[in-house]
């Protein structure tokens, strides 16, 4: 039985590669699947506030394209025809990027992103933008939680994973430097990827920063694959770094010889129903019989847990300094509109003493290769993506504590909604090896049946 109760919500994730065995066939087409997508739009996006601006009839001609082309047995590849969002911090050629910012109200930048041209390649449907919190970064933008909407639904990547939440699209582009992709996936009860540092091209996406990530949400394991494979695909990685690499179809479920259980950082601050819920997944692990490692019994899990004691003043420090520029060109221009919280960055990275920045990126770079050791004596890790269930309240999107270790180390890491908190959705976060994200997504296949099983 599945930790959480699926049974109890009115409205869930849209899987698609399930559903497209039926387009051949003409039982189902893209265009019959995106009416799906758009009646939830009509319906949930009012109280949710997942998109900053749609392109219905442009969505709906895409689709006929993909209908007609599936029928003809010419489908360009297996995301043919998924409705799909993308993170207002990427651009894309037909609509507006905005950034959550008042500074760039109406902005267009006339291209495509590289993610975004290689889904349109793909055939995917591009529904709309989805709300980012302002640059990416903290400041929320409105978005609600769909699951309560007196809750955040997180961020920076809001909407994205509202969206998914609720089946207005199967999939959403979101980015990621702290926790900006897992976190919310965790809190709307989405599939969150964050792949390997520089695993997928993010030319067009404005997060400039060295852990920046971009990925899919996603209503599956297997649609988020299929995503980020087809973009590596098509656009390769960041340059100077290897695309994500794997198969075209989603990696088979391989059970995992052991598995590493970290606390992280934020352990202090996880609730009561927070930790058994990891409890009880981990207990359903052992049950399959995969061998569990943690700091008590394994020297080489608490040597981890402690490099990655400073893990969110380390990021927090690096990011302050990586934006410098472009902050202290939107501060000349208008101080005003930014927040609060983007004014402070700035008088942090201007008090930054030279020199600091390069310690900062050596001391990551230090417990990026003790991290790595892990991968002699166990597949993956696994700890929560939360603290617990989303906060209440919409002027804060959460504590990034226990995703921020994903980031720092710079690994590939999913968000698997598995697990509950306060009745409400709480992801299982598996870590895996740089570079081997399709081994990932295979440990993780196997984690999800196994905890989610009967």
């Amino acid at each position: 039985m599945a930790l959480v109760d699926r049974a109890a919500k009115t409205f869930a994730p849209r899987p698609f590669l399930a559903a497209s065995k039926q387009f051949a066939s003409g039982a189902d087409s893209p265009r019959a699947y995106l009416e799906r997508c758009l009646a939830a739009l009509a319906e949930r996006e009012p109280a949710v506030g997942a998109f900053v601006t749609t392109d219905i009839p442009g969505a709906r001609k895409a689709a006929d394209a993909a209908t007609e082309r599936w029928r003809a047995g010419n489908a360009r590849s297996a995301i043919d025809g998924m409705p799909v969002g993308i993170k207002d911090i990427i651009e894309t050629y037909d609509m507006p990027t905005q950034m959550g910012s008042p500074l760039f109200e109406g902005w267009r930048g006339g291209r495509d992103a590289a993610a975004v041209y290689a889904l349109r390649t793909a055939g995917a449907v591009i529904v709309g933008k989805t709300v980012t919190t302002e640059f990416a970064a903290t400041h929320p933008r409105g978005t609600r939680n769909p699951h309560d909407p007196s809750r955040t639904p997180g961020g920076s990547s809001s909407g994205s994973a509202a969206a998914v939440a609720t089946g207005m699209v199967s999939a959403a582009l979101g980015t990621q430097v702290v926790g900006s992709i897992l976190r919310p996936s965790s809190f709307c009860g989405a599939v969150g990827f964050k792949p390997t540092v520089g695993a997928i091209n993010r030319g067009g996406s404005h997060d400039y920063l060295s852990q920046s990530c971009t990925g899919p949400i996603a209503a599956t394991l297997e649609d988020a694959w299929a995503v980020a494979r087809d973009i590596a695909r098509r656009v390769g990685g960041d340059p100077g770094f290897p695309r994500l690499a794997g198969p075209m179809t989603p990696p088979s479920a391989k059970k995992p010889r052991a598995l590493a259980v970290l606390e992280t950082p934020g352990w202090s601050v996880a609730t009561a129903g927070a930790r058994q819920e990891l409890e009880r997944a981990v207990g359903r692990l052992r049950a399959a019989g995969i061998a569990i490692l943690t700091r008590h019994d394994t020297p080489l899990v608490e040597k981890i847990e402690q490099a990655l004691a400073d893990a969110m003043p380390i990021t927090r420090a690096i990011n302050e300094w990586e934006f410098v520029w472009p902050l202290n060109d939107y501060h000349r221009r208008d101080a005003t509109a930014l927040s609060d919280s983007m004014r402070e960055r700035f008088k942090s990275a201007e008090a930054m003493e030279e020199g600091k920045y390069e310690e900062l990126i050596a001391e990551r770079a230090r417990i990026r290769a003790q991290f790595a050791e892990l991968a002699a004596i166990a597949d993956a890790a696994v700890t929560l993506s939360a603290p617990g269930a989303a906060p209440v309240g919409l002027g804060w999107t959460g504590d990034p504590i226990f995703v921020v270790s994903g980031s720092l180390l710079g690994v590939p890491t999913v968000s698997l909604p598995l697990l509950e908190d306060e009745g409400l959705p709480l992801g299982l976060q598996v870590l895996g090896f740089a570079r081997r994200d399709a081994d990932l997504f295979a440990t993780a296949a196997a984690i999800r049946d196994a905890v989610d099983s009967k």
